[in-house]
């Protein structure tokens, strides 16, 4: 009995010590390697923690930038929302890199460099997301379309895809412009017995992307949902925090408070959404919108068949993501021509001559707004819902003169790209919507706020749909102009919104 005692202790120990030896492999080995790598290319950053990396120093200049709003209402926003685009290229050049815990983030600029990581062909570079491995920062969005790779990304987006095509979008208009009108009418109430009333308009585009969401894309309503919204957004502050926090291997079970509550919200949410699929499955499996498609996939016995598990996670994705991304480009489309008030003026007209005063857009109408496009793709340039985007090498990467080791994340900052005057001109930070006429096209790696290559957003057609039949709605029947209270404070949560909400004096007309 002695002498196996001593063999399970030995076991034990020779256990402990490989995985110390992992760990250490992993968490210091590594990274020092790949830093070497890049320092002889010239590539620097601030110092790193060897544990941490830069996440302090991250948390700390976002921190500083989102406690002093801006000045006055300009559009130079990119100190303000992601400061380590301004602060580290401006200490350390381009590209840099920094560090969260182990894991090293190259960041690089540039439509070529853009184009080429993320149209790339080849294998070379693997879609991840801010989340990484964390499954503490994985549990918002990180097991649907968004956050998934590899084979099991492309067999969720084959059978999500048709869910979003443009033929079928149109086919939602009314049921779209139905709920829109609901809300204006709302707001119509407000104004019987006040010329001029404010409007938190962050607040109500929210509701109603929730609802055109609910409603189009899985058969139910925003009332349905609320419950799932509101522990979404509890859910973020979680997930932020854990995005910015080292994770040590195993973390997750151990029963701090904080811990407790993501794994009671992730309870909750999955709960809620299969009670959300029990009730309004056969309905959607008739109408064929997203939540229909992906039970038909349940039931088949082929490569598109999806388990009710993926389902779930598929729901959380496009209940946070879906309303996430509308919601914020109507808000900030509508503070920028409330600010801008002579393309508030062409905007109205185009719609008056296209739709009337009083009909409601249809798909013909739609394609005729073109200073409606224009406007919203140059909210989408200032404004765009993601701030950047993430990819991995997974084998050492020839990019022009970079040697990219393996392992290394590559972060593609959309809104530096955006808001670059080599590109965009002297004028880059100020609203001109007339960038986008007709006739002007800009390199493929210059303008992508819903991503561009084989990950593009699948909800790219709803949220374009919804936006411009929104904003032609609302223009139809008020006015606005931005409130005394308003204060100029764009931050990014997991999208680009505005810290203290967006505030807007409406009276009709």
């Amino acid at each position: 009995m002695g002498a196996l005692a001593a063999l399970l202790l030995l076991a034990g120990l020779l256990a402990a010590l490989a995985y110390v030896l992992r760990l250490v492999h992993s968490l210091l080995w590594v990274p020092h390697r790949l830093e070497r790598r890049l320092r002889r290319q010239g590539i620097r950053g601030p110092p790193r923690s060897l544990i941490s990396g830069n996440g302090a120093d991250l948390g700390a200049l976002l921190a500083a930038a989102k406690s002093t709003p801006l000045a006055s209402f300009h559009h130079a926003v990119v100190g303000r929302v992601a400061p380590y685009y301004r602060v580290w290229p401006a200490r350390y050049g381009w590209p840099f890199v920094f560090w969260l815990g182990p894991r090293a983030r190259l960041v690089v600029t540039g439509p070529e460099v853009a184009k080429a990581v993320l149209t790339d062909s080849t294998g070379a570079f693997d879609k991840s997301t801010t989340a990484g491995s964390n499954p503490q920062a994985r549990q918002l969005i990180g097991e649907g379309l968004v956050g998934l790779s590899g084979e099991t990304w492309a067999h969720h987006r084959r059978v999500i895809s048709p869910a979003f095509n443009m033929e079928r979008v149109k086919g939602w208009i009314p049921e779209i412009s139905a709920i829109v009108s609901s809300m204006l009418d709302k707001w119509e109430v407000q104004g019987e017995t006040r010329t001029e009333f404010e409007i938190d308009v962050h607040k109500e585009f929210h509701t109603l992307g929730g609802d055109v969401l609910s409603c189009v894309a899985f058969g139910s309503c925003y009332e349905e949902g609320k419950r799932i919204f509101q522990l979404q957004e509890e859910q973020t502050e979680l997930v932020i925090l854990a995005i910015r926090t080292f994770y040590f291997p195993g973390f997750r079970f151990i029963p701090t408070k904080k811990n407790q509550r993501r794994h009671s919200l992730n309870q909750e949410i999955r709960k809620s959404l299969r009670k959300l699929i029990e009730i309004n499955g056969t309905k959607c499996e008739d109408s064929k919108n997203l939540l229909g498609l992906m039970l038909s996939a349940s039931k088949t016995d082929n490569e598109f068949k999806m388990g009710i598990e993926e389902i779930i996670d598929e729901c959380k994705t496009f209940y946070f993501a879906g309303k996430e991304t509308t919601a914020n480009l109507l808000t900030w489309a509508t503070l920028l021509l409330a600010l801008h008030k002579e393309w508030q003026d062409k905007v109205r007209n185009e719609v008056y001559q296209v739709c009337g005063k009083y009909k409601h857009p249809n798909a013909d109408h739609l394609s005729s707004l073109k200073i409606v496009n224009m406007v919203l793709k140059e909210t989408l340039r200032l404004y765009p819902p993601a701030v950047f985007v993430n990819r991995t090498a997974i084998r050492d990467v020839k990019l022009g003169k970079l040697d990219i080791p393996a392992g290394t994340q590559v972060n593609v900052p959309i809104i530096d790209i955006h808001h670059d005057v080599d590109i965009w001109g002297a004028n880059a930070e100020e609203f001109d919507p007339s960038r986008f006429a007709d006739g002007k096209s800009y390199h493929l790696g210059a303008y992508f706020p819903f991503g561009i290559g084989p990950a593009i957003c699948v909800g790219q057609n709803l949220a374009m749909v919804e936006a411009k039949l929104a904003l032609a709605m609302v223009l139809q029947r008020f006015a606005f102009d931005v409130s005394p209270s308003y204060v100029h404070a764009p931050m990014m949560v997991m999208t680009l919104q505005p810290q203290y909400g967006a505030q807007v004096l409406v009276r009709k007309i």
